[in-house]
């Protein structure tokens, strides 16, 4: 076997990163936001941006920029809802649009809380 100082591969990054993070802070708050707002978890965050997990973490638990952060999700979340309604005039007619429409509202609903 060779030894560890001749082998060229990389080594495979930590667990939870993918790549290194090149956005400033508050990009990666918005980043963070828009990805929590459609649903995608904290590890795949930093496996697909390279965020640190432990900011994403602390950011969705209310621990850092909590009024900031609470603002930029739902901003993000309304703009997935509308996106979501123009998607299903664009896809579907009649009954089933409506039936669609009916579950993306109480999805949004349940989400904001509203």
């Amino acid at each position: 076997m060779e030894p560890a100082a001749t082998d060229s591969r990389t080594p495979s990054p930590p667990y939870g990163y993918s790549r290194v993070c090149t956005h400033t802070r508050e990009q990666q708050i918005h980043i963070v936001a828009q990805f929590h707002a459609h649903k995608i978890r904290p590890s795949r965050i930093a496996y697909r941006v390279g965020i640190d997990i432990a900011f994403i973490e602390a950011l969705i638990a209310g621990e850092t920029e909590p009024e900031f952060f609470e603002q930029l999700v739902n901003h993000y979340r309304r703009q997935r809802y509308q996106q979501r309604l123009k998607d299903v005039d664009r896809k579907q007619s009649g009954g089933a649009r409506y039936e669609l429409q009916q579950v993306i509202e109480r999805e949004f609903l349940q989400e904001t809380g509203l």
